[in-house]
């Protein structure tokens, strides 16, 4: 079924809901498949309607499609036989027994002997599994909430447990629309007609004589706009004239107009740079309606008059393919094919090496690609040769005329991304704005070396957007950063121009235009706030909110006429949505975005008539004068969850970022002949050459540089290593080594086999695919069944990545020779911290997974959250700090007890499930930096930072030993050296190097070969 014959069957659902056809709904839903009623699913679970149950669910899911269909069935039949034993029905439990419940049988025959079995017993609650069985209400209720879950937890029911967001009586708006088209095109239309049937068109009959009224005066539709002028806008319409001195393109936009009127003032709306053509004759849409006003029906008295509230317009395209009735003269044909002129053919798979931040084609070589990543490199790509032609990695060009911030930064964490690459309007230079302070503009033309030219210390923090603009005839560069400043600086010198201050919250984008003559920049911050500033340092000349209220970008169609922004709300939804300018309202938002996207969406426009947008795994296109989406392509698949987008200056080419570090290029027509005319070209130039030219090495910069860092870390580490293996009588080679608990386990003369790691070719890695900014890992661990990793980030999002069934890893497990996938629910949400009022600086993240991988409880410096992770819903927050957790731990045989270490300190054991603390333990001086449980020994180990290590008796919680930390393996429960390690020079203290990069370690639960070790997201070792 197509997705507009899916759409409709919702409207229907709504009709009938609202007509009040119960029965025919839940039929339809349940014979559509399409919406699962959880509200009516556990009303008839609570009346004990079993046959009605299974019926509604026989529409999504059988017993045998999966392991959770099996379970909910499983738990359905069980509650109804143990109501027949319970009423002491046996005749009715033997009917559901051997009916129902001995399909499991094959699956798991010990269960069913065992359920069988209760039909011996006088009261099935002697089985010790069913003492606690309460009532029969209460046992409903407990076994809803389980059935809920395992609901939420199948793929079967993915997006079908909510309702789409639909206005009041969409299906009557949708007739009525239709009726008005109808009766625009009648031949003679009368002024009030009366609408008798819908099973015909309708037509108007000969007015005897009279002569039909002008549909600009007509009341049914509404008024239309003269012909050279929009519709007035007086003293007292909805936006109040502007000031005189106030540009045209930013009047709509005021936030607080001046409510004083000037004579030179016209009372029509302000445009900008508006044609004397009306909008509607440039490009045909619906006529516009007094929305209302329905046309009056036989069942009209259950219409409800709708308003359209004022500041956004709701416009709607037709005709519309959910009833397809074709109008001469008026179809949009191309609205629901994919246009030949969209590239959608796979040209070019080019491997960048590290996964792509930015990309931006050469405004006049058009088949040049500048690349920016997520580990700093740059790279600049001819597509038409796949040859790299550039690649650097991130440097600080001169270090000692940076700002002290920025030196401290870098050398507490030298790890930088690329937030944005752009050219200048002539392609004569190119910007890079990094994640950290600067950005830099280097200097390039076509056949030349690129040459640096500014390095430029903009902002404190990052740098998250960089464009150029020509203000008063002059190259300036623009940026923005999380110093919630907008700056402008000299693209010669790089003198700062102008500082631009008002925001409130980190600034995300910039959006540079002139209209009328007049030059302004958009901005956007991450609290959803748009501002507009002219270059004056005269403040602000908006303050308006994007859908979304978070990331949200701007962009102007190439005729710069139109408006347009693309934004991510925190829970994932997205939004593209066309500014009407004059007003600084919404005009129109775009259909089609998945309900949670996976990551912050980026989108482009191209040929003044399409968007595009990442999402879903694919590309989306939109006509811009159509809301619904125009097609989709997923580009022979590989794509991540949010891909990055870029269109070439004609529209021939995309570029779009792939999981596995690369980047496709996709083309028309007329690029797939551009890129051949260039492969022709390439391929005689290295026919005539004499000497074969040098390759590039498809490894980054940035991947030769870790490695060496990598080398220089391990081969640092190597002496003390070389003589520990000394002590132990040398080297050994790798073994299999898994720890056992045994009686010979506090055995001092147990040799410990060492393995030395020192060269990178004994490491294997690859990078995780990731659709976030996120530039520092301060957690990760995986998962206890090894098939998944969990990390959490240093903004408070955790990222779950996910190893496959596959040819290539027939066992699902963690590997480095295939790439795990970035996993969300199908709702889209993210597990995210809570860190309201906390210093992201001085944050001490840690979280904790349960021992069956169901529940990570985690914190970041604010309140403790605990999250389903099946569903990523947060199921509780607790302790809000101070004192602030620092490390967690769940017991081994109760998720329910957990330890958590403070950062004053005390550890405290908490209950989750009564919510009290049990017992706070206290024996450190300095806070927490880990504990462990042993299952085998009932103890606690802690550590902390004032280098102790304790151990606690977890029967009465009492501390059993204390000592001070030093190199050694020790045995459990007295803390005896195992196995010590001392410095050949005794005198010399342990010391850890602060200009030693942080690693973050995971050592995987089953597998001793298999490590991981994160310095910068996403890098796998």
């Amino acid at each position: 079924m197509s997705s507009l014959s899916r759409e409709l069957v919702f409207l229907i659902l709504q009709f009938l809901d609202e007509e009040k056809f119960k029965e025919t709904v839940h039929k339809l839903e349940q014979e559509s498949g399409f919406f699962f009623n959880m509200k009516y699913f556990e009303d008839e679970v609570h009346n004990g309607n079993w046959d009605e149950v299974e019926k509604y669910l026989s529409g999504f899911t059988k017993v045998d499609d999966n392991r959770y269909s099996m379970k909910i069935f499983f738990e359905i039949r069980k509650q109804k036989y143990l109501e027949a034993l319970d009423k002491h029905d046996r005749s009715k439990g033997v009917e559901i027994l051997v009916k129902d419940l001995k399909v499991f049988a094959t699956f798991n025959e010990e269960l069913f002997k065992e359920i069988t079995q209760l039909l011996t017993l006088e009261n099935f609650r002697e089985n010790e599994q069913l003492s606690k069985y309460g009532d029969t209400k209460s046992a409903r209720a407990i076994m809803l909430v389980e059935l809920k879950k395992l609901i939420e937890a199948n793929p079967l029911f993915r997006d079908k447990l909510q309702f789409p967001n639909l206005k009041n009586s969409r299906l009557r708006t949708l007739i009525n629309q239709s009726l008005n088209w109808q009766h625009q095109l009648c031949k003679n239309p009368r002024p009030n007609p009366d609408i008798k049937t819908l099973f015909v068109d309708h037509s108007c009959g000969q007015p005897n004589g009279a002569r039909a009224p002008s549909p600009a005066n007509n009341p049914l539709l509404g008024s239309l706009p003269k012909a050279g002028a929009f519709p007035p806008l007086g003293a007292h319409g909805p936006f109040q004239p502007a000031p005189a001195q106030v540009p045209a393109p930013l009047a709509g936009w005021m936030s607080n107009p001046s409510t004083v009127t000037h004579p030179g003032v016209s009372g029509a709306a302000i445009g900008l740079g508006a044609s004397s053509i009306p909008a509607a004759l440039k490009h045909p849409r619906t006529p516009p309606s007094n929305p209302s006003v329905d046309y009056p029906s036989a069942d009209s008295e259950h219409v409800a008059k709708r308003t359209r509230p004022m500041g956004i317009s709701d416009e709607v395209n037709l005709p519309v393919n959910v009833l397809p009735v074709p109008f001469q003269g008026h179809g949009h044909s191309q609205a629901f094919g994919a246009p030949d002129d969209l590239p959608r053919a796979v040209a070019r798979i080019l491997n960048q090496g590290s996964s792509p931040m930015s990309m931006d084609f050469h405004p006049v070589q058009q088949t040049l690609l500048l690349v920016g990543t997520n580990v700093g490199d740059i790279a600049l790509w001819e597509v038409g040769s796949r040859e790299r032609l550039v690649s650097k990695n991130f440097k600080v060009w001169d270090l000692s005329a940076c700002s002290m911030p920025l030196q401290a930064a870098l050398v507490k964490d030298p790890a930088v991304s690329v937030n944005r690459v752009i050219w200048s309007p002539d392609g004569s230079l190119f910007g890079v704005a990094y994640s950290r302070h600067i950005v830099q503009i280097y200097s390039y033309h076509v056949g030349e070396e690129v040459r640096q030219h500014l390095e430029i210390d903009a902002h404190t923090g990052g740098v998250n957007d960089i464009a150029f603009s020509h203000p008063n005839k002059q190259l300036c560069v623009i940026t923005c950063g999380d110093d919630k400043a907008i700056k402008v600086w000299d693209a010669t010198n790089g003198t700062k121009q102008y500082t631009f201050e008002g925001h409130e919250a980190p600034v995300y984008s910039v959006c540079p235009h002139y209209k009328e003559n007049i030059q302004f920049i958009f901005s956007t911050a991450v609290d959803g706030k748009i501002k507009a500033w002219l270059y004056d340092n005269m403040g602000s000349r908006v303050d308006y909110e994007a859908p979304g209220r978070w990331c949200t970008t701007m962009a102007y169609s190439a005729d710069g006429t139109r408006l347009f922004s693309c934004g991510t709300s925190k829970e994932g939804e997205s939004y593209i949505v066309e500014w009407n300018e004059s007003e600084g309202a919404v005009k129109r938002t775009y259909q089609g975005f998945r309900k949670r996207s996976l990551g912050v969406v980026q989108f482009d426009t191209t040929k003044n008539r399409y968007l595009a947008a990442g999402d879903d795994f694919s590309i989306k296109f939109w006509d811009m004068d159509n809301v619904q989406p125009l097609t989709s392509f997923d580009a022979d698949g590989g794509l991540p969850a949010s891909p990055r987008i870029r269109f070439n200056k004609d529209g021939s080419l995309l570029a779009v970022s792939t999981n596995d570090n690369g980047l496709k290029i996709l083309a028309n027509s007329d690029g797939m002949r551009l890129l051949r005319t260039l492969e022709n070209l390439s391929y005689d130039a290295s026919r005539s050459a004499e000497a074969p030219k040098p390759t590039i090495n498809p490894i980054s910069a940035a991947a030769v540089a870790a490695a060496a860092a990598t080398s220089a870390g391990l081969a640092e580490r190597s002496a003390s290593v070389t003589a520990i293996a000394g002590m132990n009588g040398g080297a050994r080679s790798m073994v299999d080594v898994k720890p056992r608990i045994t009686e010979e386990s506090s055995d001092k003369s147990k040799i410990w086999k060492l393995t030395e790691i020192n060269e990178p070719s004994q490491c294997r890695s690859l990078r995780l695919p990731e659709n976030l900014r996120v530039t520092k890992i301060s957690r990760l661990i995986f998962t206890n069944s090894g098939n998944a990793i969990l990390a959490l980030a240093s903004n408070a999002i955790h990222l779950l990545w996910k190893w496959q069934r596959s040819d290539r890893n027939s066992n699902g497990k963690a590997t480095a020779s295939v790439s795990p996938q970035l996993w969300q629910p199908p709702s889209g949400i993210l597990m995210t911290n809570d860190v309201a009022d906390t210093n992201p600086e001085e944050a001490v993240p840690c979280f904790a997974l349960s021992k069956n991988d169901s529940y990570v409880m985690s914190a970041s410096g604010g309140k403790i959250s605990l999250f389903n992770m099946m569903t990523f819903k947060t199921m509780a927050t607790f302790m809000p700090p101070p004192p602030a957790a620092t490390f967690l731990a769940f017991h081994p045989q109760d998720n329910n007890i957990i330890a958590i270490g403070m950062d004053d300190s005390t550890i405290q054991i908490y209950n989750v499930r009564v919510d009290e603390v049990k017992s706070k333990l206290k024996g450190h001086s300095k806070r927490i930096t880990g504990l462990a449980f042993s299952h085998a020994l009932n103890v606690l180990v802690s550590s902390g930072a004032d280098s102790q290590l304790c151990v606690w008796n977890t029967d009465g919680w009492e501390k059993q030993k204390s000592r001070f930390l030093q190199l050694a393996i020790y045995e459990t429960t007295k803390l005896d050296y195992v196995k010590q390690w001392v410095p050949r020079d005794s005198s010399a203290p342990i010391t850890v190097s602060s200009n030693v990069h942080p690693l973050v370690i995971a050592a995987h639960p089953t597998n001793s070969f298999i490590c991981l070790a994160l310095d910068t997201l996403p890098n796998l070792a």
